[in-house]
């Protein structure tokens, strides 16, 4: 069994607040981590997966029922699915507040869960549980051709074959195209549209957003794309990386770039099934890209943040790692045994005067390419640099 590092960080929330939530897409073992915490408790632990109409039925009267468990850690599975449970849970944690009572799962983030952060605030945490990440899984020597391939969610990564991974992402694309969005968001989105739309974005994965052409291609409104995108986002779906802004005097492009956040599920929908197939896909510079923004983006510090850096005048970087207000870090992503830089991963480095700069590649090398600039390999890069820069 692999075991996933977040539980580790969940446990610990749940000896310090009343409430935990873990959100994160589904399929991603969300429950299997809840399941595997509550064998480890002391007392039993509630379970209701508010998906289950016989357990939503038991929570006719919430407040009768939650009050004869306020013993017992109370386990509420897909919880976005009933907002009107946040006051009464303030309510019941005002009332007796000891740390662990409820831990609360979700496939949305806070953000577009109605009324989590105002009638939780100073009572709740947030962890989010991620697909599989590269320092996770056994150190072998296909391990990372096999997680950018097949990306992270554990039935598509643990699949017998390539061809049993696909068919499982085919239908979950499905799935969550036709059914999950709509329920997660009460909103009643046309299939048809989102699955274009989730088309588009893997062609586009990589590039700089504009919302007209999404628009012109699905035949509807710039702000009904940035809607849907909000709502994906909210998903865990993608990844809008925000342009750097901060300290430059330079003509900024302000566009996010945009990212399925999962390799394997931009892979099912390039309908990308190998990795002979990847290698000679036009695609492979710009999935690989994510992969390592991604796998980034899941295990950096807590107080750096992520964002891309592009100028008008040529200056450019796939990925800045920023401290408060200073980038700390450049980083630039080559599938390149001997990668060559351009003049404006240069610039970029002058603009921004970062003392950390890398350029991370598919295999494992680890040298410096000039007194400012280190050629790593990724799993080394987020195992022995990444903690450190600060």
């Amino acid at each position: 069994m692999i075991h996933r590092f977040i539980y580790d960080d969940f446990s610990k929330l749940m000896k310090q607040f009343p409430a935990v939530a873990v959100v994160g897409p589904r399929q991603v073992g969300k429950t299997t981590l809840a399941r595997q915490y509550s064998r480890t408790l002391k007392r039993d632990a509630q379970y209701l997966d508010l998906e289950n109409p016989a357990d939503v039925k038991k929570l006719s009267d919430p407040q009768l029922f939650l009050d004869e468990y306020s013993d017992r850690c109370v386990i509420l599975d897909e919880v976005q699915r009933m907002p009107q449970l946040f006051p009464l849970l303030r309510f019941l944690i005002d009332k007796k507040r000891k740390p662990g009572r409820f831990l609360l799962l979700g496939s949305a983030s806070p953000e577009m869960i109605k009324d989590v952060s105002e009638s939780l605030a100073g009572r709740i945490a947030f962890t989010e549980v991620t697909p599989f990440n590269l320092t996770e899984l056994p150190a072998k020597d296909n391990t990372q051709k096999r997680l950018w391939l097949r990306g992270g969610f554990p039935h598509a990564f643990l699949a017998g074959s390539d061809q049993k991974c696909f068919d499982w992402m085919r239908h979950f694309i499905q799935t969550y195209v036709e059914r999950d969005l709509n329920q997660l968001f009460g909103v009643s989105f046309s299939p048809q549209v989102m699955y274009r739309l989730w088309q588009m974005i893997a062609h586009y994965h990589g590039n700089i957003l504009n919302a007209q052409t999404f628009a012109r291609g699905l035949d509807i409104t710039a702000p009904t794309v940035v809607r849907y995108l909000d709502y994906l986002e909210g998903a865990f779906i993608i990844h809008r990386l925000a342009p750097f802004s901060f300290n430059t005097k330079k003509r900024l492009v302000k566009a996010p770039k945009l990212y399925l956040r999962d390799s394997g599920l931009l892979h099912a929908l390039l309908d990308i099934h190998s990795m002979h197939a990847l290698r000679s896909h036009p695609a492979i510079g710009n999935s690989w890209e994510g992969f390592v923004v991604e796998q980034i983006h899941r295990l950096k510090p807590a107080a750096l943040r992520s964002y891309y850096y592009r100028t008008h005048d040529g200056s450019e970087c796939d990925l800045i790692l920023v401290k408060g207000l200073k980038a700390v870090a450049c980083v630039e992503v080559k599938y390149s045994a001997s990668p060559s830089l351009s003049k404006g991963f240069y610039e970029s480095i002058k603009d921004l005067k970062s003392k950390n700069n890398f350029v991370l590649i598919p295999d494992s090398a680890d040298y410096q390419l000039s007194k400012e600039i280190r050629v790593v390999g990724l799993e080394i890069f987020l195992k022995k640099y990444l903690p450190l820069i600060c």
